[in-house]
């Protein structure tokens, strides 16, 4: 399995080490392999690699987890399951309204990869490292994410208000919450500090792509 090089801008790997001084170790730990599989891939990388980023001696690292295996799989599930959390909590927390829900969503989901762009790198690109009970268990939280968007587009073309696109005469939900999903996923892939465009504009303008994506209608 090839794997590509990401490189830190210099600002993100000053971040990365003001956070590590001032966490507890295990946190410490997380952080400095988030850094670590980023710019160098899960591979290649060491549990001294690991240990020395964070300033802390080898076996420190056998304190919290049995291996460097054990090690990625926290680091990604831990991320995903907060991901799919907030998911939750945006949606419930939308009114109902199919178009506020997909709204409330899309916000958090892009906010949350513009933010933690290390992590979703590493999430997206080194989980096939994993073993097979491991990988399932992440795949787990992302179908849940994914079958909170295919609930509300059902309930949003139930009620009227999503004309999404169709194959054959019929809505395809699962492959465009996927496509959503997608998209919304990649913008760690380019987005960065320093850009044209802030985390809050960003979140707006996927906003804005997903609604006309659905075919929502105007909110009253």
């Amino acid at each position: 399995m090839s794997k590509r090089k990401t490189v830190l801008a210099d600002d993100e790997q000053t971040t990365v080490v003001a956070e590590r001084e001032a966490r507890p170790p295990v946190e410490a730990i997380r952080a400095a392999a988030f850094a670590q599989f980023a710019e160098r891939g899960y591979p290649v990388v060491t549990v001294r690699d690991i240990m020395k980023a964070c300033g802390l001696t080898q076996g420190a690292l056998y304190n919290h987890f049995k291996s460097k295996d054990e090690l990625l799989h926290d680091i990604i599930a831990s991320t995903q399951g907060e991901l799919e959390r907030l998911c939750q909590q945006a949606v419930a927390g939308a009114g109902g309204d199919p178009r506020a829900e997909l709204a409330a969503f899309v916000r958090v989901y892009v906010m949350r990869h513009c933010r933690l762009r290390i992590e979703a790198l590493v999430a997206n690109r080194e989980i096939g490292w994993l073993d097979a009970a491991r990988v399932a268990d992440i795949r787990r939280s992302r179908r849940a994410i994914r079958d909170i968007v295919v609930t509300i587009l059902r309930h949003g073309v139930e009620r009227g208000v999503f004309d999404p696109p169709r194959v054959e005469g019929k809505h395809d939900l699962k492959a465009i919450a996927m496509a959503l999903l997608d998209q919304c996923t990649h913008v760690s892939m380019w987005y960065g500090p320093g850009g044209d465009l802030t985390e809050e504009q960003m979140a707006k303008l996927y906003t804005d792509m997903a609604l006309r994506v659905v075919g929502a209608t105007p909110q009253a």
